[in-house]
């Protein structure tokens, strides 16, 4: 089979489509064709190898894993020893290492059937980027219906889920985008949508209970300044590659400091691969409370141009690999 694979740290030419053994699933795993899978700004942090800490975890001179990709749609077509609710035939989304392949294994905890009414390329767009949105206003900010929330990225990845999920727990939502964004916001579901490049939201006289900030391009304290005295400010992600890791990893600190002088809570973020938050997304698209945001499609040979496309930072929504029918 065919997937993508990286052997070194560095720009989008460490990646090759090269020619692997398809895999075995093992214990409650299965075997999945895929049929799409979506980026998340995460693959091009481990394919660069940054921030410098990542690479504690990743290791430190060249990539212990050399695949990319974690979000999938796909058939499964052969099942592992242990798996009971998933059998050979169904449409599944969800996690799977190393998803930008032809096929990939998947364990069942991290999989959920795909709805009849979504395609396979909507269905691989909502897995991170959905759970993540999901357990931020659930689990970390306590989003309680009447409570005003600001998303500042509304128009990305994660924000176009975060307006989505906001409005349906019953929030009201103020989305931030740029100019070519706004009515795709609004359309989305936020009460009311600011422009960053004519409005400073910091300056607007609003206060919010949530905060939930996926750019990182403003400081700390500028983001407090309109939030509640108990409210929760919610940092995930933000950042290019040309960021530098000490910038990141002042703003670590400085929400951690902050947090120690104040009620106003100040957390982050990272999704977890949970079953039944994705039964939940399952049950939202099959419903349309909450419709994925395709930004473009590429094929499996142009992920590399796919990551540069995300790496600058404008995607509305999602990008995605959309695979061919396979034999």
């Amino acid at each position: 089979m065919k997937a993508i694979v990286y052997r070194a740290y560095g720009t989008t030419d460490v990646l090759t489509l090269e020619e692997v053994p398809k895999p075995t699933p093992g214990d409650n795993e299965v075997l999945i064709k895929v049929r799409a899978a979506a980026l998340n700004p995460l693959d091009w942090h481990l394919m660069r190898g940054v921030p410098w800490f990542l690479r504690l975890f990743t290791g430190l001179r060249k990539p212990r894993r050399t695949r990319l990709g974690v979000d999938v749609a796909g058939d499964v077509i052969l099942t592992g020893p242990g798996v009971s609710d998933i059998k050979k035939g169904d449409s599944v989304f969800g996690a799977a290492d190393g998803s930008f392949a032809e096929y990939v294994c998947a364990p069942v905890s991290a999989l959920a059937i795909k709805p009849q009414n979504v395609t396979y390329e909507r269905a691989a767009a909502v897995p991170i980027g959905g759970l993540t949105a999901l357990q931020a206003l659930r689990n970390k900010g306590n989003l309680q219906a009447g409570q005003k929330v600001l998303i500042n990225g509304a128009s990305g990845g994660v924000g176009t889920f975060a307006v989505q999920i906001a409005k349906w727990m019953g929030g009201k939502v103020t989305g931030v985008c740029s100019a070519r964004n706004v009515n795709l916001v609004r359309g989305l579901g936020a009460e009311r949508v600011v422009d960053y490049t004519s409005e400073d939201f910091t300056s607007s006289g609003e206060s919010y209970d949530v905060i939930f900030d996926l750019v990182g391009n403003r400081p700390i304290a500028a983001f407090r300044s309109v939030l509640n005295p108990r409210g929760v400010f919610i940092g995930c992600g933000g950042g290019s590659p040309s960021t530098s890791a000490s910038y990141l990893l002042a703003g670590m600190i400085g929400q951690l400091v902050m947090g120690w002088f104040t009620r106003q809570r100040l957390v982050g973020i990272l999704a977890k691969r949970d079953k039944g938050d994705l039964e939940i997304l399952r049950k939202l698209m099959t419903s349309g409370d909450v419709i994925p945001v395709i930004d473009r499609c590429y094929g499996l040979s142009e992920l590399p141009e796919a990551i540069r496309y995300l790496e600058e930072g404008h995607a509305r929504g999602k990008v995605v690999i959309a695979m061919p029918e396979l034999s």
